[in-house]
C-alpha cells in the first residue's frame, strides 16, 4: 500500500504464424497466445536467429562473467530446448542483468530481453526453492516499493539504520545483500507529499495556465500530462520529480500524478512476473483512463519508460495496455518533440558546470542515448562530456547482491575511468541507480538532466 492510497487524493483520477517475418521487414516482439493465455509463442522471434554471436559480444556480463553463456543461449537457444519435454531452464538466467543491450545489438531483431524475462520467470516459478535466502532476498530487492513506503514513515531513523555497519554486515551474511554500498537516503517528504501539500492537480492547472499566459499561448491548450515518478523519485529524490513539475509547468503544461505502483523493472530483472503483472493492472488502469482522456504518460525515469513502451505489451494482455505504450514517453524525450527546448536552452545560462554524462542502457534502447549531450551543448555555462557507452554495471537490483558486486563493479571500470578522467567533478544520467553506481564509484555528485533543465529555465 502506497501513500497515495492511505490519503486523500487531489488528482483527476479521482475526479502462431509457423515461420518469422518477410526478410529485411520490421519484426515487432509481441507475444502470441495460444489456448493457455499464459503461454507465450516466442518462435518467431527465435527462427530469426542466425547465430551470429553479435548479443553475446554486447553483453556486459558475458564480459566480466567466464561462466556466463551470454544472451544467445539465454533466448533462442534455451527457448527451443524448454521446449523439450522435461527439460528445465538453465539456472544462469538468474545471471542477466536485464540491461536490454542485446536487444540493440542484434541484427534481426530477435526479441531476444522478452525471452529472458519469459525464462526468468519460468525459472522463478517452478524450479527456484522459495524457502531459499536467494529468493526471500530477490524478492525484497524486486519488491523495493513496499519497503521503501515503510522507511519513507520514518526516513531519518531508517536512514540510520541502514546506513549502520552491522546492519550492512548483518544483511550480507544472513540475505545475500552487498555490505560494499551505502543505501540510498528516504526524503522526509515523499515526492507525492510534496505534490499534495502543494496542491495537487488543481494546482497545476493554475501554474500551467499562469504559463500560458506568460509565453502568449492559448489559455485553452491542450497540453497535460500525467507523471509516471516512479519508486526512487518519490522517495529518494522528489527532488527530481520536484523538477519535472517545475519544467513542464514552465511550459503550460497541466500534470496529474494518477494512483501507481513500481513499473516493474526490479521484477522482471529477478523472475518475478506475477508481482510485476499485478502492478502493471494497477498503472495501466490508471494511465489509460488519462491516455483516452488527452493526457500522455511522462516518465522520469527511462527504466520505467521503457516498461510501459515495451516490456507491458510484450508480456501482459491487459486492457488499454497498447494504448499506454503508445502515449508514453521519457520527460526529456517529450519536451524535445513538443517543444522547441533547443532555442529555449540557446537563451539560456546557468553558474558555469562540467558534467561527466552517463547514458543508460534503457536509455539506448530507447534511442535516448545521446539527447542530454545533443540538448545541453547550447546551454551557456555548461560543458557536458560523454563517458563512453559502456554499462555503469549496477543493472537495478544486480550490482545489489553479493555474489554479482565484483562482477558488477568491473563492469562499471570503463564508465568510472572515463568519469575520473573528465573535465567536470559532477554526474549526470536519467537512471537512478545508474547514479547510484557512479556516486559509488567516484564519489561524484549526480544530478538529473531535468534538474540543469529546471536551472535553466525556471
Amino acid at each position: 500500500m502506497s501513500d497515495a492510497e492511505n490519503s486523500p487524493t487531489t488528482e483527476p483520477i479521482d475526479s502462431p504464424s509457423q515461420g518469422g517475418p518477410e526478410p529485411g521487414s520490421d519484426f515487432e516482439p509481441v507475444s502470441v497466445f495460444g489456448d493457455s493465455e499464459t503461454t507465450m509463442d516466442l518462435r518467431p522471434g527465435a527462427d530469426n536467429c542466425y547465430k551470429c554471436s553479435v548479443c553475446d559480444t554486447s553483453c556486459p556480463v558475458a564480459e566480466v562473467d567466464d561462466d556466463f553463456p551470454g544472451p544467445k543461449f539465454q533466448g533462442p537457444e534455451q527457448w527451443r530446448l524448454k521446449r523439450k519435454e522435461g527439460s528445465e531452464i538453465d539456472d544462469s538466467i538468474m545471471s542477466c542483468s536485464n540491461c536490454m543491450r542485446c536487444d540493440d545489438a542484434c541484427p534481426s531483431s530477435v526479441p531476444l530481453s522478452q525471452m529472458h524475462n519469459t525464462a526468468r520467470g519460468e525459472y522463478v516459478d517452478e524450479q527456484m526453492d522459495k524457502l531459499s535466502v536467494e529468493y526471500v532476498r530477490n524478492r525484497i530487492l524486486a519488491n523495493y516499493r513496499t519497503s521503501a513506503w515503510f522507511a519513507s514513515k520514518v526516513p531519518r531513523l531508517a536512514n540510520a539504520v541502514m546506513r549502520f555497519g552491522p546492519t550492512r554486515w548483518v544483511m550480507e551474511k544472513a540475505m545475500g545483500v552487498t555490505s560494499e554500498r551505502e543505501f540510498p537516503a528516504f526524503a522526509t517528504q515523499t515526492f507525492r507529499e510534496w505534490w499534495r501539500k502543494r496542491g495537487g492537480a488543481d494546482a497545476s492547472l493554475r501554474n500551467a495556465r499562469e504559463a500560458r499566459e506568460r509565453r502568449g499561448d492559448p489559455a485553452d491548450a491542450d497540453k497535460k500530462i500525467a507523471y509516471f515518478h516512479g519508486c526512487y523519485s518519490n522517495y529518494n529524490t522528489p527532488e527530481v520529480g520536484k523538477a519535472l513539475v517545475h519544467v513542464f509547468e514552465s511550459f503550460g503544461y497541466e500534470i496529474v500524478a494518477p494512483e501507481q505502483r513500481c513499473s516493474g523493472t526490479p521484477m522482471f530483472a529477478n523472475g518475478m512476473l506475477a508481482d510485476a503483472e499485478r502492478a502493471a493492472e494497477v498503472n495501466v488502469s490508471s494511465f489509460s483512463d488519462l491516455v483516452a482522456e488527452g493526457y500522455d504518460a511522462v516518465a522520469s525515469c527511462t527504466s520505467c519508460s521503457m516498461a510501459l513502451k515495451q516490456e507491458y505489451p510484450e508480456l501482459f494482455d491487459i486492457d488499454g495496455i497498447e494504448d499506454v505504450a503508445e502515449n508514453t514517453y521519457e520527460a526529456l524525450e517529450y519536451l524535445r518533440i513538443q517543444e522547441d527546448l533547443e532555442s529555449e536552452i540557446a537563451d539560456a545560462s546557468v553558474e558555469e558546470q562540467a558534467f561527466a554524462y552517463h547514458a543508460p542502457c534503457h536509455a539506448r534502447n530507447q534511442g535516448l542515448d545521446r539527447q542530454a549531450l545533443e540538448l545541453f551543448r547550447e546551454l551557456d555555462g555548461v560543458a557536458m562530456e560523454d563517458v563512453g557507452d559502456s554499462c555503469s554495471g549496477i543493472s537495478g537490483t544486480y550490482g545489489w547482491k553479493e555474489e554479482k558486486y565484483e562482477n558488477s563493479m568491473k563492469i562499471g571500470e570503463d564508465m568510472f575511468e572515463h568519469m575520473h578522467d573528465a573535465a567536470g567533478d559532477v554526474g549526470m544520467t536519467e537512471c537512478p541507480t545508474c547514479a547510484m553506481q557512479m556516486e559509488h564509484g567516484t564519489g561524484y555528485e549526480i544530478k538529473h538532466p531535468l534538474q540543469l533543465l529546471e536551472e535553466a529555465l525556471c
